[in-house]
């Protein structure tokens, strides 16, 4: 006992040391923006077992804090809930194994709805459960309301230029956050370059390439305001050229101190373009021409060409001949020398600045003393601190000479007209176009004039050189209206227009221009004049003016129509106007009168005795010319007569007054009405019509001809029956559309089935039978009467015809339903779906109703059961054996296409087993409305066996036996290798193991004396083995009675959903035995009751409970050391010392020659010891004796020979 007690203390030491597992996750709150990407570690320490783990995330969502809905594992791809199975496989939500015991979380595209509380969870691998498995944490998404804007564009600047950006930045988040705000530059696809930064912490900074600069004040970064941040550069430099951008931060603090970055935006770019900066410059000299006239302007541009000259201090300086003319400073103000002073005060010269590269010397009076070179000269000047200009570079262009010559006029006229020939009315157009050596020197006065055919001469209009038009006394009134017109088309051309023109605008047309120049001192004078002119004749526009009628159609058939056409000559523009009136003379009359007329702006005038023309009549004036057609439609005996049509052309004033010019009077036109003959033509085709009952008879009556397209038809059906010797009349429809129905539609009530149908055609007239019925056959034909309407709008029959015959005969339908009959054999498992099909390979009608019947045959029941049926209005029944078997809630049909049928039997049960089939029936319309059975037909049948899931329960068979001490706890564990399926329930039980009295050895509760009495027995014959329960527990969690002497010494554990553990207390010695559970496996029925599937027990476990009492047996048995010492150790010695004497006195008889055989002494021999491992007392194997193994083996079962006891007692003295 002595050495037992510092075992245990080693071993509880070594427990209390052992390592804990620890789960640790990421600290929380966590607050994420909406679309991030998220990180969250988590880690295990102090585990056992592999040194990769696993991890399973879950999430508890606000809406339901208690249930917990799984996302991702590592060790199981189905581990994920619906909701997050599609994002798992996508990759947007993984586990990042960082090492094998830690690992990160990561969704890429963070939603609103993943916050919650998370829980990392890693499963055991341990020998036993002790620590945690699992930590959580909270995570809170919010939304993304950073904003980062600026205007994107594009900036040309020169180096040394300032360059100024601003950005504005902007978050609603309600959250405490920081923000931070950075500048920089992208040239190209290289690195972008940070200008400068505003850190969470307020802190400026700059990168490398910009650090000096900041330091020394070249870079800035300024807020304005609480959402602005402004960017300054100073001065350009070549290399900070690309663009430039604005990205903000919003920074997050987490629970552990840290700041996380949120979110990241970045604004529109500006695109910077920085031109390096040149000091050279260069100087040219520009002017338009060499050769100038006096009295022209001349300008001279010095053009300056350099980098960034608006920047610089340019000074400029005029010369003529070599003297100088005018200076200008940088600061633009000329200043000239005292001849050109006086020239500039009266505007005749001017020196300016045109712009920062152009500086302009303008002579705008040149004179003949002005011929001669000119030159300017450009000096760069640098100004000073003081504000004082030194001159640096100056450059000159080369001389331009120019010639002044004096004024001569070189002037030439020429007039022109839109046609010398024109016709009265129509617009007149001349111009006089001015020709000139080189640039008109001065102005023009240009006055145009008539010369009639009598040779008198008029001022039409003129043109002053002051630009001032003025009409002649005779073209005064005319030119007021518009009437004529004269305009300066450009500086030398002239144009007089003459609208309207009359026959007195005929003649000479003539231009006298005046070329006018003014002298230095302000006055004008006449330099020059010239003449030209031309002839314009004008046509009078009643010349050739005559009307004729005629007509194409002089004899007209009754109620057709009939044009007439008055054709004017010659053809007149439409500028030109003629009214045209036509006049009728009645048959049998003497006198005409106006029927219509065609005024001359367009309109109709009605005659007073035309009120029976106007509805028929319609008067069309052609737009290319002015002849004026007469059409009269359903022409009658009132239309019939003489026709004319008088003609009166008009001219229009240039005060807007009318003028008629003349009136013809056209022949004569007679037009005879006929009457119509008829083209009434019927079909008279026979046909054959068979058809199903209840199927449309579709009778035609075709007009194959008519006489008028606006004829009308009266159409009368008739049907003739054998029995019958005239045919019936079955409706009657009138010219007017009207229905009458006949003798035989009232007698066989035909009213409701009957539709007649005129097509588009006009021709063809249908009349259809609805729902034929047998009775229906017979011989059907048409009667067709043409009407048409007169002139005075009255109906009248022309013709009447009969067409060809219809045979018709109307039978039932043949019965062609046919089902699949397919034979078929489904095995499934429990709670699994069996779908039947039921499939209508052919039916009778496409409008026919089914109804679907299934029915099954359970085994050993001959007659079938209806399972459910599908009546013909779709509505779904439940059958006798649905009830019998609670099917009702477990029957699905569909029908995913016209024809096929499939029942769905959800959650299937082994009651469910038997053979199926289907029968439909199909039901037709019979004409009279009512439905009737017209066939039926069964499908193939289809057995269906349901199975329950096969036996796979196993327990644990290798149980290690145990030693405990009295008083001490013993552990029995029953562990569950395998089970048939997830949702398997257990109930344990833990059984002892026990021979009856006198039975085999290990059994507790055996006096000493008993035990004395029996050692020297070898072989002990085994009773029957008896099983006393100590504690069950049912698959419903429910314990059993504890076992009587265990009662209030047992404690339960589930450890794991497969590992139960039964805990003895206080044990005694009486508990040592054999010990075994027993599982059974449990199931759910498809009706959620339980049922027994199977059975298991596992191997016994051999449990001893060594007895405290301080005897020696108990100390030498209980210490292997002890035990080896006292029963080993003295064996080979005292063997050792046998031999020894032995061989002493054998090798002394042998060399005495004495044999001990003579003597009849029997000669001693030793058994060789044997080889023995002794598994119980875990030492290696060593060579012993026969005798020792079975004294070690008596040791063991706690019995020990009294001679070795008393052996043992005195190898202890």
């Amino acid at each position: 006992m002595k050495c037992f007690l510092p075992v245990l203390s080693c071993l509880a030491v070594l427990g209390v040391v052992s390592a804990q597992r620890q789960v640790a996750v990421q600290e929380g709150p966590l607050y994420r923006t909406e679309g991030s990407h998220i990180t969250i570690w988590c880690n295990v320490s102090g585990y056992q077992g592999p040194s990769e783990q696993n991890f399973q995330w879950s999430i508890y969502l606000p809406s339901a804090p208690e249930r917990e809905v799984q996302i991702v594992s590592t060790m199981d791809s189905s581990f994920p809930y619906a909701i997050y199975t599609q994002r798992v496989r996508s990759g947007k939500i993984y586990v990042e194994r960082v090492q094998g015991n830690s690992a990160l979380l990561h969704i890429t595209d963070l939603q609103a709805r993943d916050a919650g509380e998370y829980e990392c969870h890693t499963p055991n691998t341990d020998e036993r459960y002790f620590g945690s498995y699992s930590a959580k944490m909270n995570l809170m998404v919010i939304p993304d309301s950073l904003q980062s804007t600026a205007v994107r564009h594009t900036l040309h600047r020169v180096e040394q230029d300032p360059l100024e950006l601003t950005c504005e930045v902007a978050t609603e988040t309600l959250q405490h956050s920081h923000l931070s705000v950075a500048w920089l530059r992208q040239r190209g696809g290289e690195k972008p370059v940070e200008v400068i930064a505003l850190s969470r912490d307020f802190v400026l900074q700059s990168s490398s390439d910009y650090a000096q600069r900041q330091s020394l004040g070249e870079v800035r970064l300024d807020k304005l305001g609480s959402s602005t941040f402004r960017l300054t550069v100073f001065h350009l430099q070549p290399s900070d050229q690309g663009e430039f951008y604005c990205e903000a931060t919003e920074w997050i603090q987490d629970p552990d101190g840290s700041w996380y970055p949120m979110t990241r935006k970045r604004s529109e770019g500006t695109v910077v373009n920085v031109q390096p900066t040149d000091k050279e410059f260069t100087v040219r000299l520009e002017t338009d021409k060499r050769l100038y006239t006096v009295g022209e302007p001349a300008e001279f541009r010095c053009i300056l060409e350099g980098q960034n000259t608006p920047d610089r201090y340019f000074a400029v300086s005029w010369a003529f001949n070599s003297s100088l003319i005018a200076s200008m400073g940088p600061n633009a103000v000329p200043v000239l020398n005292s001849e050109f002073t006086h020239r500039e005060a009266r505007g005749q010269l001017k020196v300016a600045k045109e712009s920062d590269n152009v500086f302009v010397l303008k002579i705008y009076h040149l004179r003949q003393e002005d011929s001669g070179k000119y030159n300017c000269r450009v000096t760069e000047r640098e100004k000073t601190v003081t504000g004082e200009f030194i001159d640096k570079e100056s450059k000159r262009p080369k001389n331009i000479p120019i010639i002044v010559l004096p004024i001569k006029s070189s002037i030439s006229v020429e007039v022109a007209s839109n046609a010398s020939v024109v016709l009265e009315g129509e617009n007149l157009h001349l111009s006089c176009s001015i020709r000139t050596a080189g640039r008109p020197l001065g102005r023009f006065s240009v006055i145009w004039q008539l010369v009639d055919r009598q040779n008198r001469r008029s001022n039409i209009m003129w043109l002053d050189r002051d630009g001032t038009v003025q009409p002649g006394t005779s073209y005064w009134e005319r030119s007021s209206f518009g009437g004529v017109q004269m305009e300066q088309v450009q500086p030398n051309s002239f144009s007089l227009g003459i609208f309207n023109s009359r026959r007195e605008d005929e003649g000479q047309y003539e231009c006298h221009v005046t070329e006018w120049v003014r002298a230095v001192d302000g006055e004008w004078q006449v330099v020059g004049e010239r003449r030209a002119s031309t002839l314009v004749s004008i046509t009078a526009l009643e010349t050739g003016f005559a009307v004729t009628a005629i007509s194409r159609t002089p004899g007209v058939t009754y109620s057709d129509s009939f044009d007439l056409q008055c054709i004017i000559k010659p053809h007149y523009p439409a500028r030109v106007p003629v009214s045209v009136t036509w006049r009728f003379q009645p048959v049998g009359t003497a006198e005409f009168h106006d029927l219509v007329t065609f005024t001359r702006d367009g309109g109709v005038q009605w005659g007073d005795r035309s009120s029976s023309f106007r509805t028929r009549t319609a008067i069309e004036k052609a737009e290319s010319s002015n002849n004026v057609r007469l059409s009269i439609s359903r022409a009658s005996d009132t239309e019939a007569g003489k026709y004319q049509c008088v003609a009166e052309l008009w001219r229009r004033n240039y005060n807007n007054s009318w003028t008629r010019l003349a009136e013809r009077t056209s022949n004569l036109l007679e037009i005879r009405v006929l009457q119509p003959v008829t083209k009434l033509q019927v079909s008279k085709s026979k046909r054959t019509l068979t058809l199903v009952e209840n199927r449309p008879i579709q009778l035609n009556c075709s007009v194959k001809s008519q006489t008028s397209q606006n004829s009308h038809f009266a159409v009368l059906w008739y049907v003739h029956k054998p029995s019958d010797a005239d045919g019936k009349l079955i409706l009657k429809t009138t010219h007017n559309s009207a229905f009458e129905y006949g003798t035989y539609a009232e007698e066989e009530g035909l009213r409701a089935r009957l539709q007649f149908e005129r097509h588009v055609s006009g021709g063809l007239f249908s009349l259809t039978v609805q729902r034929a019925e047998v009775s229906d056959s017979g011989s059907y034909y048409c009667h067709v009467e043409e009407w048409l309407l007169s002139p005075n709008y009255a109906w009248y029959k022309l013709a009447e015809e009969v067409s060809g015959r219809t045979e018709v005969t109307v039978k039932q339908p043949d019965s062609r339903l046919k089902l699949s009959q397919a034979q078929g054999n489904l095995s499934v498992l429990e709670t699994r779906q069996v779908q039947l099909e039921c499939v209508v390979l052919n039916r009778t009608s496409a409008a026919s109703q089914l109804l679907v019947e299934w029915f099954v045959w359970k085994p050993n029941h001959p007659e079938r059961e209806t399972l459910a049926r599908l009546s013909r209005d779709a509505t779904f029944h439940y059958g006798e054996q649905a009830a019998k078997n609670n099917l009702k809630g477990r029957l699905h049909l569909e029908s995913p296409s016209p024809g096929v049928y499939r029942l769905f039997i959800q959650n299937v049960a082994v009651q469910d087993s038997g053979t199926y089939s289907c029968r439909v029936e199909e039901w037709l319309p019979s004409p009279g409305g009512t439905w009737y059975r017209r066939a039926e037909d069964t499908a193939g049948q289809t057995a269906v066996q349901v199975m329950r899931p096969d036996a796979a329960l196993q327990v644990d068979t290798v149980v290690p036996n145990a030693t405990v001490s009295e008083k001490a706890a013993f552990q029995l564990d029953c562990s569950i290798v395998s089970r048939s399926s997830q949702d398997s329930r257990f109930a344990v039980a833990w059984y002892s193991l026990r021979t009856k009295a006198g039975g085999k050895r290990g059994s507790p509760g055996l006096e000493d004396g008993e035990e004395e009495g029996e050692e020297g027995e070898e072989e002990e014959e085994e009773d029957p083995t008896e099983r006393t329960a100590l504690l069950s527990v049912g698959p419903d969690a429910v314990f059993g009675p504890e076992g009587s002497p265990w009662e209030g010494r047992l404690r339960f554990q589930r450890l794991s959903p497969l590992l139960y553990r039964l805990t003895v207390l206080q044990a005694s010695p009486r508990d040592t035995g054999n010990y075994s559970c027993r599982v059974e496996e449990w199931l759910p029925s498809p009706q959620k009751e339980w049922y027994r599937l199977t059975e298991e027990e596992s191997a016994p476990i051999g449990i001893r409970v060594l007895d405290t009492s301080s005897t020696l047996q108990s100390i030498i048995c209980s210490n292997d050391a002890l035990f080896y010492f006292v029963f080993f150790y003295p064996f080979p010695i005292f063997g050792i010392l046998i031999i020894t004497i032995l061989l002493v006195r054998f090798k002394s008889r042998n060399s005495s020659k004495n044999s001990d055989g003579k003597n009849g002494v029997p000669l001693l021999w030793i058994k060789e010891p044997h080889l023995n491992y002794s598994p119980t007392c875990l030492e290696p194997p060593v060579l012993k004796s026969a005798r020792e193994d079975d004294v070690h083996s008596l040791c063991l079962k706690g019995k020990m020979p009294e001679g070795w006891l008393e052996l043992g007692h005195i190898m202890k003295i």
